[in-house]
């Protein structure tokens, strides 16, 4: 019982700290855009990434960089519209 409860304080303090990792409430769509944004941020955060991705796409390095930002408005595309009725996300 004392490791469930342990567990339960650990997960609540992470998800204190990181917004990423997500919360009770969080809804699936929240959370794959935390993740894809986290995606994106890494990849422009890493020269070597970029020059990869660069290479791969054919493009300038700058131009996938400023793809990635734009990406990273909606990486998972507006959020579904929930009705009153239902319970399924």
């Amino acid at each position: 019982m004392a490791d469930k409860l342990r567990a339960q304080q650990q997960l609540e303090q992470l998800q204190s700290r990181f917004i990423g990792v997500g919360h009770p409430d969080t809804t699936k769509h929240e959370w794959l855009s935390n993740i894809h944004r986290d995606t994106y941020a890494s990849y422009i955060g890493h020269p070597a990434m970029m020059q990869h991705f660069a290479v791969a796409l054919n493009e300038p390095q700058e131009r996938v960089r400023v793809q990635f930002i734009e990406k990273m408005v909606q990486p998972c595309g507006p959020p579904k519209e929930k009705d009153d009725m239902t319970m399924e996300e």
